[in-house]
């Protein structure tokens, strides 16, 4: 079997980072945690959705994102107006399709700002269904963070309003985030990209910045958006079309010898991408809170959990007239053996290369100073479990529970206090992946153990979502800064929907 270096953002594994031969993470040992496995999960029958006869079109240009519109002639203010609303599409042939929407734009439209901006959007509500606009990854005050005790009722508005801190440049996203209805409106269309510039980006203006927001639709055959059904509910809901820009398949062009800088989003609700390139290596320069350190060179795979954003440089080394095709190779997120994205690779743009030659372009050595935050003072620690329920919102026999325990919003699960250095402790003890968010504020992941074995992660960086394996625990580093009440969750849409989520109080 060849080896290859890739790097696992997310983790398919403690064992596999940075070196390793890809792949899922099945046929490892359950870690000497003392506790015993979950008991089996058993699958819910029910028919899949009407699939189209025909696929949707590809081989289209990369469409770039629209972008929302800075209102303000006031400089270092960026004001707009986000209207949450019901909009079609053609995507199949002799049918149109509904999705929900940011001002009509599938995806939602790109929020570009500085470092230091005071941002002031409102939302107006134009749904039948509560909403918020929850603004991931972003050092908001609780406040502004869009979080499910805080709806905006249907032909409501309200304005978001916070300023971004030095520092906090890096690639973000906004999504809904209202309680039970998070993972329809996500699926439906409602998600978009945030980006925090530095003014005194190290990165060379001269490389090309290309945006890849890559979501998730399932189509029956008359063009509508089926709803979940009970394995939706259950291992969350994969389509059968992955979209880049709302577009099936695209085509980004490159000169020989360029180099571009992706900013990838994975705005799925479930579906994990193990993303590779043909014929090329990727240099990872940025996470999901910013830049790293220093350039990460020489990369075959990266692998993005739902949420997670990163920050790569693409280089054309192959020959004019050439092509080659990003795809998301088979990945084993856990679950019930019944997860179709374990073995199936899935075509998601095709690079073609112009004839016309360029000179490539170096990234310096060093790139941000990222500093350790220190020596923790407390310590959490947080369980996943999945195991029977009483019945689930698809109808399902699932739980979903964090501590033991489902979501409620009149309730405070845990309590920080500001400044104070935390280190946390994510153990699931469940059959599947779950990806970790935890709002407001960044952390450093420290290290990762599964089946006995603990690898502590290879750079510093700033996260805001952590793959968390089957049987795996992941251990962070994190400061809260602002006083008020933090969610956490796992990013599988329908199990957070279903409860895997709590909340944080941070005091004085």
């Amino acid at each position: 079997m060849d080896r290859r270096r890739f790097i696992v953002l997310s983790t398919a594994g403690s064992v596999a980072v940075l070196t390793g031969c890809g792949g899922g993470t099945g046929g490892m040992a359950m870690p000497a945690t003392g506790t015993a496995p979950p008991p089996a999960i058993p699958p819910v029958s029910s028919p899949p959705p009407a699939t189209p006869v025909s696929p949707l079109t590809a081989g289209q240009p990369l469409a770039d994102l629209a972008r929302l519109s800075n209102t303000s002639s006031t400089p270092g203010v960026f004001e707009a107006t986000l209207v949450a609303q019901r909009a079609t599409k053609s995507m199949l042939s002799g049918t149109t399709t509904e999705f929900w929407s940011y001002n009509n734009d599938v995806p939602g439209p790109l929020i570009d700002v500085f470092e230091g901006d005071t941002v002031r959007i409102r939302l107006d509500n134009r749904l039948s269904q509560e909403t918020t606009v929850h603004w991931h990854g972003l050092p908001v005050p609780p406040a502004q963070d869009g979080n499910p005790m805080d709806p905006i009722a249907p032909g409501a508005s309200r304005t978001y309003e916070f300023t971004l801190p030095v520092g906090s440049a890096g690639t973000y996203w906004y999504h809904p985030h209202p309680h039970e209805m998070t993972a329809e409106q996500v699926f439906r269309g409602m998600a978009g990209l945030l980006i925090v510039r530095s003014r005194t980006d190290p990165v060379p203006a001269a490389i090309e910045e290309k945006l890849l927001v890559i979501s998730d639709l399932r189509l029956a055959a008359d063009g509508t958006i089926p709803a979940n059904t009970p394995m939706d509910w259950q291992t969350g809901r994969e389509g059968n079309y992955v979209l880049v820009n709302g577009q099936y398949q695209p085509v980004l062009t490159i000169k020989p010898g360029q180099s571009q800088r992706w900013r990838v989003l994975n705005a799925t609700n479930a579906r994990y991408l193990r993303l590779a390139l043909t014929g090329h290596t990727l240099t990872l320069i940025g996470t999901d809170g910013g830049l790293l350190g220093s350039p990460v060179p020489g990369l075959d795979e990266i692998l993005l959990a739902p949420a997670e954003r990163v920050e790569v440089i693409v280089t054309a080394n192959l020959s004019s007239a050439a092509s080659a095709v990003l795809r998301s190779l088979p990945y084993d997120r856990g679950g019930m053996g019944m997860m179709g994205s374990a073995s199936t690779t899935i075509p998601l743009l095709t690079l073609n290369y112009t004839s016309a030659a360029t000179a490539a372009i170096a990234l310096p050595g060093a790139l941000n100073s990222i500093a350790d935050l220190g020596v923790p003072t407390t310590t959490k620690r947080l369980v996943f479990s999945s195991g029977m329920g009483m019945g689930g919102m698809g109808g399902g026999m699932m739980s979903f529970l964090i501590d033991g325990k489902s979501f409620d919003p009149s309730r405070v699960d845990l309590t920080s206090r500001v400044n104070e250095i935390e280190q946390w402790t994510i153990e699931n003890r469940s059959s599947m992946d779950h990806p970790f968010h935890l709002h407001g504020t960044q952390f450093q992941v420290v290290s990762r153990s599964r089946g006995g074995v603990t690898v502590a992660e290879p750079f510093l960086a700033w996260r805001d979502t952590v793959n968390v394996a089957a049987l795996e625990t992941v251990v962070f580093k994190v400061v809260q800064r602002q006083l008020g009440r933090r969610m956490y969750h796992c990013h599988i849409l329908e199990h957070e929907d279903q409860g895997m989520m709590g909340v944080l109080e941070v005091i004085a």
